[in-house]
């Protein structure tokens, strides 16, 4: 195993991202459409937070992704992105190793990090990047 190997070798780097003023409606709309699970949220071009599709199945009991509820919409007209995201969030930078990576998402119950330089984005790393990254190496 490559103890330090950097998390720019697993991370996506095309990342999907909201703006903080967008609707919780487009949010799930980026999630149908990418099949994704994650969005930074930006604020200009700093991240601001993260909101994950459990983040919104919380709000709408899940019916959203089934099917359109009148009483699921009107919750997501009510709320906002800053409402429901995660702002005491974690960040990673490019060249953090793979294996501190996965002692943030033991430790610190997280399912994704954005990965940032300085305050830009630049990818975003997931719980299945890294299980998929150990699985190669047996």
């Amino acid at each position: 195993m490559k103890k330090k190997e950097p998390v720019s070798h697993i991370m996506t780097s095309h990342v999907y991202s909201v703006k903080y003023e967008d609707s919780l409606a487009h949010v799930v709309d980026i999630f149908r459409k990418h099949k994704i699970r994650h969005l930074p949220v930006l604020r200009g071009k700093s991240i601001a937070g993260i909101i994950s599709s459990t983040d919104i199945d919380r709000l709408t009991f899940g019916g959203l992704f089934e099917k359109e509820d009148t009483i699921d919409q009107a919750m997501l007209e009510m709320l906002t992105i800053p409402h429901v995201m995660t702002s005491k969030l974690r960040t990673v930078n490019p060249d953090t190793p793979i294996k501190e990576v996965a002692e943030i998402f033991a430790s610190e119950h997280f399912h994704a990090l954005p990965v940032v330089s300085g305050e830009a984005l630049k990818g975003i790393v997931t719980t299945t990047d890294v299980i998929k990254y150990m699985l190669e190496q047996y």
